[in-house]
């Protein structure tokens, strides 16, 4: 069988230190290897996998479409195209909306920052994001994020971005650990820079409402308070739904939570469309700023846009969302997820901090010193000790994730009870195994 090791130039990671196993099937929250081994997946491979591996119905109607018809560019039209736009704006209440479709997340949030900026007549309109937040990989999207790993290869400011500190109440953002509080003062923080920039100098407000590779999960407060503010002052709220999607946080949206409280005005999807079966993502715009763009020339997109094999998957991935009720059971073995990993919490000391549980996403902080919330090393470091942790659990059958000080759970959502309870109990022996000093 051939190996990438000497011919892939993979992503985010050293390449002579590249030595990943071999994937060649999969069902279920179960990946399939070269070697014969079977992993449990409990992070959704790059949280996008939220239907599992090979969903029969995914895998079904991407064999019809691909029989019938496999491309057309989005100069001429698709029936899973117009039926998968459709299914969107009706999930997403988006009544009299639009919805442009690209190729992943990434250039979602590029097109969305061009629609906010094309939409409210500010062609080089700032767009406010925040610190330690994750929108792509490309040039533009590298200066949205608040990214660490990334910031020396490109000037924000040069692309109109201004970044905001995050709410980060565990650590004490904004001075202060009470989750409203941190909340409060972080839509604060927003309003204070459009304000200082200008609200008629800014396109648009574009943050993660729950789920990311970040691992700052907002207080209840600060969604609706940032939709509050951005709408007050006219600019526009974008919301990146690639990783919090499809059930993940335990609503087909995250945002609507928080109901029309929390109602942006565009966001971005990805990820979860397909549930990773192939590469699809959007942009979902409101009737308003749809009405904007009604008569003039969008000059964007790029020739896979809407491909209709991917649409179809997604058609289908949503059916399956809805039939089998995951949206719901996400919500439920979600909160189950939640209150083991707080049990947890009071035998380890190492455990700072447990977030999320709003569905099937969960975040463990962990600290070398509890008392004075000390992290185990400089983020984005991950400390050997738990890099060891991660390989102990593969060598199990178990696939974790982590990033920093952080271990991020985002099982499929079709995962088995049993096979979540025994992966949990899994982590609970190995965080008293490398992380010895209980309570």
């Amino acid at each position: 069988m051939a190996s990438e090791h000497d011919s892939v130039l993979h992503s985010w990671c050293v390449q002579s230190q590249w030595q990943a196993p071999t994937v060649v099937g999969g069902s279920g929250a179960h990946l399939q290897l070269a070697d014969g081994r079977r992993i449990l997946d409990m992070s959704s491979l790059a949280e996008c996998s939220n239907l599992g591996h090979q969903h029969p119905a995914v895998v079904e109607a991407i064999r019809r479409q691909a029989e019938q018809l496999c491309f057309v560019t989005s100069a001429w039209g698709a029936q899973p195209r117009a039926e998968l736009a459709e299914a969107i704006l009706e999930k997403a209440g988006f009544d009299g909306g639009r919805v442009f479709f690209t190729l992943a997340g990434a250039d979602a949030n590029e097109n969305a920052v061009k629609f906010a900026r094309q939409a409210s007549g500010k062609p080089h309109g700032s767009i406010v994001t925040r610190d330690r937040s994750y929108h792509g990989a490309s040039y533009a999207c590298m200066a949205l994020s608040g990214d660490a790993r990334t910031r020396a290869q490109v000037d924000p400011a040069a692309f109109g971005v201004v970044h905001v500190p995050p709410p980060y109440a565990y650590q004490g953002a904004f001075g202060s650990h009470d989750p409203s509080i941190c909340g409060e003062r972080a839509v604060e923080a927003v309003a204070a820079a459009i304000d200082h920039h200008g609200a008629a100098n800014v396109a648009a407000v574009m943050m993660e409402p729950n789920a990311g590779t970040n691992g700052i999960v907002a207080p209840d407060n600060y969604w609706p308070g940032l939709r509050a503010a951005t709408e007050t002052r006219q600019v526009a709220l974008i919301a990146d739904e690639v990783m919090s999607g499809f059930g993940r946080c335990g609503e087909w949206f995250a945002w609507q939570r928080y109901g029309d409280a929390g109602k942006p005005d565009l966001m971005t999807l990805a990820k979860g469309l397909t549930g990773a079966h192939l590469p699809l993502g959007a942009v979902v715009l409101s009737a308003e700023i749809a009405a904007r763009l009604e008569h003039q020339m969008l000059y964007t997109g790029l020739t896979y846009c809407g491909h209709p094999l991917s649409c179809a998957a997604g058609l289908a991935a949503l059916r399956a969302y809805e039939q089998e009720k995951l949206i719901e059971r996400s919500r439920t073995l979600g909160h189950h997820m939640f209150n083991e990993l707080q049990a947890m919490q009071s035998r380890h000391a190492v455990i700072g901090d447990v977030r999320g549980g709003h569905g099937l996403f969960a975040v463990i902080e962990l600290v070398a010193d509890r008392a004075t919330r000390q992290p185990l090393s400089a983020w984005p470091k991950t400390p050997d000790t738990l890099n060891a942790l991660v390989n102990a659990a593969m060598s199990e059958g178990v696939s974790l994730a982590c990033r920093g000080n952080l271990i991020l759970l985002a099982p499929p959502l079709v995962i088995d009870e049993q096979d979540l309870a025994d992966a949990l109990a899994l982590l609970d022996r190995l965080l008293a195994h490398f992380f010895p000093s209980g309570l």
